[in-house]
């Protein structure tokens, strides 16, 4: 039976292990589905920590667009994490600068591409950071991505059957 949760909350606050384990409780034989593209040796870094903590029952997809070109139907999916995912659709690094997707096109293709993804029967467990809750970037692009990235965070909880805000490492049931 499809189910759909979101995970949120600040940097640090927990989302991604608290992810983890709720998709263990869940399956013996999690995907974890990374859609992070290494930027500099800090990320690499994450990176490894988070692998680290994961044991070998994991299946590791790593995909930074195109998430629903896998065949995830009848698995627990733990996709970590919207934000980076929305930074590979607004930064597409096939193109030219002044060649970059709207907003609107940018969050029109991840629309249909979590729309293609969440059509399969599986249970899927989405984190995402609240980046738009640190107040506002005096950077033009910076405030692009925000919108875009609490537009897409909307358009998820409105599809999700459950949202749980992560503070200080405690789980807060929203919906």
């Amino acid at each position: 039976m499809k189910k759909i949760i979101l995970i949120t909350g600040g940097q640090r606050s927990g989302k991604s292990l608290h992810a983890e384990q709720l998709a263990l409780s869940l399956s013996d034989h999690p995907i974890y589905m990374a859609t992070a593209h290494i930027w500099d040796d800090e990320f690499r870094q994450r990176v490894i920590m988070h692998q680290q903590r994961r044991g070998a029952n994991w299946t590791n997809i790593e995909e930074e667009k195109w998430l629903s070109r896998h065949n995830v139907a009848g698995r627990v999916v733990l996709v970590d994490c919207i934000t980076l995912w929305c930074t590979n659709f607004f930064f597409d690094r096939s193109k030219a600068d002044w060649e970059q997707p709207s907003v609107d096109d940018a969050l029109g293709a991840l629309k249909q591409e979590f729309d293609l993804l969440t059509s399969q029967d599986a249970t899927f467990i989405f984190v995402t950071n609240e980046i738009g809750s640190g107040g506002v970037s005096p950077d033009a692009v910076q405030r692009r991505f925000t919108d875009l990235e609490g537009w897409m965070n909307q358009y998820v909880a409105s599809k999700a059957d459950e949202v749980v805000l992560m503070v200080s490492g405690i789980p807060v049931k929203i919906k």
